[in-house]
Formats: structure tokens, sequence, C-alpha cells
């Protein structure tokens, strides 16, 4: 009974030893991801300055006055503008059904 015990201790350090080093390589992935999703939080932050700076209107409105002719541009109407009423959208089942992806039950279940 004794080199049975000696044996299942033995086996029981090997896994445990293993667990360890799996939960370590865990920790160290962890650690990489996080560091990775804050770089790219940095980045966005970045990039939504950058997207801020470049779409303010007194710039769109200075690039638009200089680059009026050369890209032919029209002055805007006040009939160019429509509620939303006026403006026709596409009916989601009917896209859905023409496109095969759901089937009959799902488009049978569809109530808008």
């Amino acid at each position: 009974m004794s080199l049975f015990t000696a044996i299942a201790v033995i086996g029981l350090g090997f896994w445990a030893y293993q667990q360890n080093i799996l939960t370590q390589q865990a920790e160290r992935e962890v650690a990489r991801l996080e560091a990775e999703i804050a770089a790219h939080h940095e980045r966005l932050a970045i990039l939504r300055s950058e997207w801020a700076f470049l779409n303010r209107p007194d710039r769109l409105r200075a690039l638009v006055d200089m680059n009026f002719d050369r890209l032919g541009l029209l002055p805007m109407q006040p009939d160019q503008f429509a509620t939303i009423h006026e403006v026709s959208f596409p009916d989601p089942l009917a896209a859905l059904t023409e496109a095969s992806l759901v089937s009959d039950e799902a488009v049978l279940e569809y109530q808008p």
C-alpha cells in the first residue's frame, strides 16, 4: 500500500506542477491581452481626436470654399432636404426572404 501511496503522491505532485505552469502561462497571456487592449484603446482615442479635429465645421467650410469650382459642387437648396416620412425604406422581411437567409417558419413568425 505504501508503494501505491508514493506513486499517487508523485503523480499528484506532477499534476499540480503542470497546473501551476499552465496557470502562469494563462496569466501571462491575460496580461499581454490586457496590454494590447489598452494600446488599442489609446490608439482609438487618438483616432477619435484626429477625426474631430479634421471634421471641424470651420475647416470643412474652408476646404469647400477652396475646392468649390474644382469639385463641381452646387450650392445646397432648401428643397433638397426631406423629412423622415418622405424616405422610403426597404421592407426587411422582403430582403430576408429574397436572400433566403431565413426559413419559411421564421418568416411566418415575423410580425413587425
